[in-house]
């Protein structure tokens, strides 16, 4: 191309939810991070400074250095389908539009002069890619496939909700599209609304909370709500929603459908959620399923790559991969809308500007997702001084043999080592980590640490050579995307009396012989580890197998409800010395709780974080 020097080429997401930023350098990824890890603002939407800021300083770079920049959707087509979507429900959604519509006009149509002027010092080309376009580059070019299919299915882009594609090389090519307003996501989010969760982050508490329900719903939802074709395509009945132009997502209809109001949230959950998350997850997963058979047969390739925020849903994944026709998937793991800053990135580098593609056979380029933020000792230690806390320096070695002890005396451990995290899932950066073998460990997690709802299950990170000794899962899982059962020889059947049992009376039967990652149906979302991305983490599993005979971790992200994942040592110090946490490990630094004195009274922190 005749450029000098390297090219860098930075990505952004924003102004919806869960803005980011990614930078290339020559096709690499150097770093990605989402903005509400800094701003401690959960799903922040703003413009993503800081984030930005972050890429940079990792890359060594300043603005000026940046040779393209792109924004993952076009706002113009946006505002035309907001537009269009008012004029062609008028007058109904006219409050609605009189609250959103001088938004749109005064920072959306103006948006590359914002933009522009946030950037500072940036001069060149600012560059624009359809959302789903965005979606489908973040699942196609980072993976380990030379070519593939590619399904991006979320709530809303400018006007499509789902996408098929195909990749191959460095060319990808959207081959179908569902529009607005016929939306998966909008259909699962709408049962999010109407269960008392919140829209856009309560989706997997849906997902969550389906096994203990029965799916007496999908009968009705088919006849009333959606008419599904073969080929994975549908029309929802507008009748029961409201989120063409008002300020809910489900209508009056809705509600005289199912009997009811939506559940108040923070309310007692009852079976009647319990049965409509088990329908829409049932549902969900059927049009997965179609629309995938579609994509093979419009392909003809043995790949399948996903993105959209539909795409995080674990559960779905793991029966595409059972009984899909695919023979391998790979799904992107910041799959909803900070993977598009990524996306328009790669978009730029293979596209705008033909560069080749180099695929790593069977290894994709994401770094195993750990592209945040890292910390020396120096700077870790300097932030213990200054708090006055308590602490011992251990060599590697002696850390994670004492760290693996300890989680074998059940002791829950805050695990913050190396580059955070991109994406919605600890992977053992930025982790709480226990012991799967114990039965009490899933719900002192969920009441004392995360204060959170306590049916919410617990992932289990697992020794990637291991894992077929645990799960039936014959592929690796990196992201904590596929959900498997418990291999049958694990799992302890359950008695006459027990099988009696309905909701959330099934949460403490004992499931396996590592009953903390073992959800009620037998399963379990699973993350393989192996030594290539995370050796340090790889290597506490290592020793934690090697004391107790257990390859399996339970590995939970590092925050408490309602809070993002923490980024810096300040942030996961603060968790830690705030909830029941034992043991805290920054870097090679160990902490105990009980050596840190007096600290903040937690029935206060678990007031200010009844959130969602």
């Amino acid at each position: 191309m005749g450029f000098h020097g390297p090219t860098h080429v930075l990505g952004i997401s924003a102004f919806f939810h869960d803005s980011a930023a990614c930078l290339l350098r020559d096709g690499e990824i150097i770093a990605a991070a989402q903005e509400e890890r800094f701003t401690r603002k959960k799903g922040d939407a703003s413009f993503p400074s800081r984030a930005i800021e972050y890429c940079l300083s990792a890359g060594g770079i300043t603005m000026a250095d940046v040779k393209y920049v792109g924004f993952y959707d076009k706002p113009l087509l946006k505002f035309e389908r907001i537009l269009d979507t008012y004029l062609g429900i008028a007058p109904r959604g006219f409050s609605s539009f009189l609250a959103a519509g001088p938004l749109w006009i005064k920072e959306k149509l103006y948006q590359e002069r914002e933009l522009r002027e946030a950037l500072g010092d940036y001069a060149g080309p600012l560059l624009y890619a359809e959302h789903h376009e965005s979606h489908a580059a973040s699942a196609f070019f980072p993976s380990p496939f030379e070519e593939a299919a590619i399904l991006t299915i979320d709530g809303v882009g400018e006007w499509a909700t789902a996408s098929i594609g195909v990749g191959n090389g460095r060319d990808i090519k959207l081959l179908r599209e569902l529009h607005w307003p016929d939306s998966l996501g909008l259909l699962y989010s709408a049962f999010t609304y109407y269960t008392g969760f919140k829209v856009n982050s309560g989706e997997y508490k849906v997902m969550g909370l389906a096994p203990y329900g029965t799916p007496k719903y999908v009968d009705l939802i088919y006849r009333e709500l959606m008419d599904l074709r073969e080929d994975g395509s549908f029309r929802l009945n507008q009748k029961y929603f409201n989120y063409l132009g008002g300020l809910t997502m489900t209508s009056e209809a809705f509600d005289d459908l199912l009997g009811g109001p939506p559940r108040v949230p923070e309310t007692n959950l009852t079976q009647k959620e319990m049965d409509l998350a088990a329908s829409v997850q049932a549902v969900c997963e059927e049009v997965m399923l179609r629309m995938a058979r579609t994509a093979y047969e419009l392909t003809e390739t043995k790949n399948l790559c996903l993105a959209g925020g539909v795409a995080l849903n674990c559960v779905g994944n793991g029966r595409l991969l059972r009984e899909g026709p695919f023979r391998r998937l790979w799904i992107q793991p910041a799959s909803g809308d900070a993977g598009g800053a990524l996306g328009v990135a790669q978009l730029i580098w293979h596209r705008e500007l033909e560069q080749q593609r180099h695929v790593v056979s069977g290894k994709d380029s994401m770094k195993g997702a750990y592209l945040g933020p890292e910390y020396t000792t120096e700077q870790i230690q300097a932030f213990l001084e200054a708090q006055g806390a308590r602490y011992t320096y251990l060599p590697t070695s002696d850390l994670i043999e004492h760290v693996a002890e300890l989680l074998a005396l059940g002791k829950i451990v805050g695990w913050f080592d190396g580059r955070m995290e991109f994406g919605p899932r600890a992977l053992g950066a930025r982790s709480i980590l226990g012991d799967p073998r114990s039965p009490r460990m899933q719900a002192d997690m969920n009441i004392k640490i995360k204060f959170r709802e306590g049916f919410r299950p617990f992932a289990p990170s697992v020794l990637r050579e291991k894992v077929n000794a645990y799960f039936d899962l014959d592929t690796e899982s990196p992201y904590m995307l596929l959900v498997a059962s418990v291999q049958e020889e694990r799992q302890i059947p359950m008695s006459a009396e027990q099988q009696q049992l309905w909701g959330i009376d099934q949460l403490n039967v004992l499931r396996s012989d590592i009953p903390a990652v073992t959800h009620i149906d037998y399963s379990a979302r699973i993350q393989t580890v192996d030594g290539d991305h995370n050796p340090t983490y790889y290597s506490l599993l290592r020793e934690f197998e090697r004391q107790t005979g257990c390859a399996v971790l339970v590995n939970t992200s590092f925050n408490v409800r309602g809070e993002p994942i923490v980024c810096s040592p300040e942030d996961a110090y603060r968790c830690f010395m705030r909830t029941h946490i034992d043991y805290l490990v920054l870097g090679q630094f160990l902490l105990a709780k009980e050596s840190q004195g007096v600290f903040s009274d937690i029935g206060n922190w678990q007031k200010e974080f009844q959130l969602d």
